[in-house]
């Protein structure tokens, strides 16, 4: 789950983690408003959307004087800004962040994300701040410093100042830096964070270390520890179908394709896809129904697929083990006839009450393709989408 940079700053502020006076405005007035209360001579008018590249989109404006704030924010509020993370179609800006203008001196990036290689969480800090931590890694790798987190011990106060000193953090504020990397870790850990990142963190010219931008992103299963977290999702930034799925307990996520898959199983269902776009075909989801799905979850799943106007075609591919292949088959059945399904379905089952689910579908009477292996299954879907 992605949270806004401004709900980001205040979940950081709980955990000590210094960050510039800010407030969220959802019109110019607000913004104009915003401004006037945080009284200082330069204000950044900063668009609040999920999602990355924001400033060269133009989204992000320093204003000196409270017209340019109010410019500024007629500028950006409902503009689609379009990043390398939106994709083409971009996000529409509902809300800003007026924030403190501050004395940056020298721009850095730290890092949170659990390194699933090793099983632990991995500090990450550079001196390349305000950079797409990407182009970092691919240009100058050399330039980002690790520290990997014992999560028995921590991260201990020796790791965070050697990765201050790796990225030449000024004398004067390497306590300060160092305090806010472990604080930063206390906010990972206590609110099950997926990703956490600063970027930049920025040195002033009077000796403050500060979170200039930050990403938070949090681990779903764990949102039932955290009420206050769910609180802040803003469903406006979030996938119709996805959220739809959601309240069917269906993991769903959109993609570019016309090829819809509905599978059981997380494994299964990337299998699925690889083997669909192995015969020349693009998938138009994930979608993993769980182990027990019912006629309604599957009628449902079928609902949400067909939502997606670019689906040209449905693979169905079923392992029935502790789900069994006949329910899946009357699901089948029952919502192709539910939704009036008109376009090519692909239906490959196998494992507990394969040859009743098989039966089942051959006697529907409905134009449903029955396949004998994935390969099939995968090959057939795609020359009749084709």
């Amino acid at each position: 789950m992605n949270i806004h940079e401004y709900q980001g700053k205040e979940v950081l502020r709980e955990f000590g983690v210094s960050v510039p006076a800010g407030r969220v405005a959802f019109s110019v007035e607000e913004a104009v408003e915003a401004a006037q209360g945080l009284g200082t001579n330069v204000c950044v008018v900063k668009a609040q959307i999920h999602a990355g590249g924001r400033g060269k989109a133009g989204g992000v404006k320093v204003a000196k004087s409270l017209d340019e704030v109010r410019t500024y924010a007629e500028e950006i509020l409902g503009k689609t800004l379009v990043t390398h993370q939106t994709g083409p179609e971009g996000k529409e800006v509902k809300r800003l962040l007026i924030e403190e203008g501050c004395d940056i001196q020298k721009e850095y990036y730290i890092g949170l994300v659990l390194d699933r290689s090793t099983s632990r969480i991995v500090m990450m800090a550079s001196e390349e701040g305000g950079t797409e931590i990407e182009e970092v890694a691919a240009e100058t790798p050399e330039k980002i410093f690790r520290e990997a987190i014992d999560p028995v011990v921590g991260l201990t106060g020796y790791q965070a100042r050697r990765l201050a000193f790796a990225i030449n953090i000024p004398p004067e504020s390497l306590n300060k830096a160092v305090g806010f990397m472990m604080s930063l870790y206390q906010a990972f850990v206590e609110k099950d964070c997926s990703i956490a990142e600063i970027n930049p963190l920025v040195t002033t010219g009077d000796g403050q270390v500060l979170a200039l931008d930050a990403k938070l992103n949090f681990d779903e299963n764990a949102l039932y520890r955290h009420k206050d977290i769910v609180a802040l999702r803003d469903l406006d930034e979030e996938d119709e179908k996805e959220i739809e799925a959601s309240k069917h307990d269906l993991s769903y996520i959109s993609l570019d394709g016309n090829i819809g898959c509905m599978v059981n199983g997380a494994g299964l269902a990337m299998a699925t896809m690889d083997i669909i776009k192995h015969y020349g075909g693009d998938p138009a989801n994930f979608l993993d129904v769980g182990g027990g799905a019912t006629t309604e979850k599957v009628t449902e799943a079928f609902k949400i697929i067909l939502a997606d106007q670019n689906v040209k075609g449905i693979l169905v591919n079923i392992f029935g083990g502790i789900m069994k292949c006949d329910v899946i088959a009357e699901g089948v059945i029952g919502a192709s006839r539910q939704v009036g399904l008109e376009i090519p379905l692909v239906v490959r089952l196998e494992g507990t009450n394969v040859e009743q689910g098989k039966k089942l579908l051959e006697e529907s009477g409905l134009n449903i393709t029955s396949a004998a292996s994935m390969a099939d299954a995968a090959e057939k879907i795609v020359a009749l989408v084709n």
